[in-house]
Order: structure tokens, then sequence, then C-alpha cells
């Protein structure tokens, strides 16, 4: 699969129920994604972007909701090889919350999830793929195992997998708030 395959494939939108619920006082956060080839390729793994907007040949943006939980990544080479991996999962945020300036996120989102190189970064996206095996959508997961994923890759811990029962146990969790 070539890389532009790969930056749509998991760029889904939302369905028209969401976009019916979007006023224009809702803050909406913007993610700036770009495919150049063979030079930078920064997309969506997963999330579910309120509306995509194609800039021009290169670069794309994504908005998402308050509370979207979403994952980017980005990859960047030069004539030499890889120069860059890096994976971030990030939760969209409204004015009010605390958040995290990152580029090419505007204004900001709370950071659930960092990994920075290509061992980082190809330990954490096998997991992605677990969840999304299990039928689980990766957007739906516990804020929580992102940043326990987070933690233990900084302390060069094993990753703990994602299972059916902590996903079920994540969703009792959010009907009794």
């Amino acid at each position: 699969m070539n890389a532009l395959q790969q930056t749509t494939r998991h760029a889904a939108t939302a369905p028209p129920a969401v976009l019916s619920s979007v006023t224009n006082t809702t803050p909406l956060t913007r993610v700036s994604l770009a495919f150049v080839v063979q030079r930078i390729n920064l997309y969506l793994r997963f999330g579910h972007p309120v509306r995509e907007q194609q800039l021009d040949r290169w670069r794309r943006c994504a908005t998402f909701l308050p509370a979207a939980i979403f994952c980017r990544v980005r990859w960047e080479s030069n004539d030499y090889g890889t120069t860059r991996w890096q994976l971030m999962v990030l939760q969209a945020c409204t004015p009010l919350d605390a958040v995290q300036r990152i580029a090419g996120v505007q204004p900001g989102a709370r950071l659930l999830l960092h990994a920075e190189g290509a061992l980082q970064v190809q330990s954490v996206l096998p997991l992605i793929d677990t969840i999304e095996a299990l039928g689980i959508d990766p957007a739906a997961v516990s804020p929580a195992y992102w940043r326990t994923l987070g933690n233990r890759l900084s302390a060069r811990l094993p990753l703990p997998p994602y299972s059916a029962e902590r996903h079920a146990a994540f969703l009792a969790g959010e009907v009794l708030r």
C-alpha cells in the first residue's frame, strides 16, 4: 500500500448526525496534514474529523469536535533516509481546558501519547492494529490507556495490551458519568 492510500484510509468522515450538532460557536480543533512523495507524510492514523478540507495538492486540514481523540503520525526524510518518526495521540479540547501547543494543531490539544523515533512508533502501531482487530475503534479507547502507553514508553517498560474487558469497563464507567 502506498503512502497516499494510507493517509486517506484512516481518515473517516463524521456521521451526518455529528455534523448537524456543529454551530458557529462550537470550538473546533484544526489539524494540518501533508504529503510530499519521499519527503513528508503527516497523516491521521485514526480519528473522526468533522470535516476535511483539501488546501492544495500537498496539504489538507482536518477539523475535530471537542473531546475527540485522534492520532497523528509524522514521517520525514531527506536524500539519506528517514529523519523523523513521530506519533501523537491527541484529544481535542474546549477553550476552558488546559491544552498543549503542538505545531500544526490549532489552537492546541491534550497530549495523551507521544512516541518519538522509529523504535517507539513501531512499537505503538501494532498495538493500534490489535485494537482494530478486536473490533474496537481506537478513537473510542480510554484516554487513560493512551496516557499509560505514553508513560510506559518514556520509562522503557513493557507496553500493556488493550483488551475487550478493559474497553467494556471503560464504557461502563462512561455510562455512570
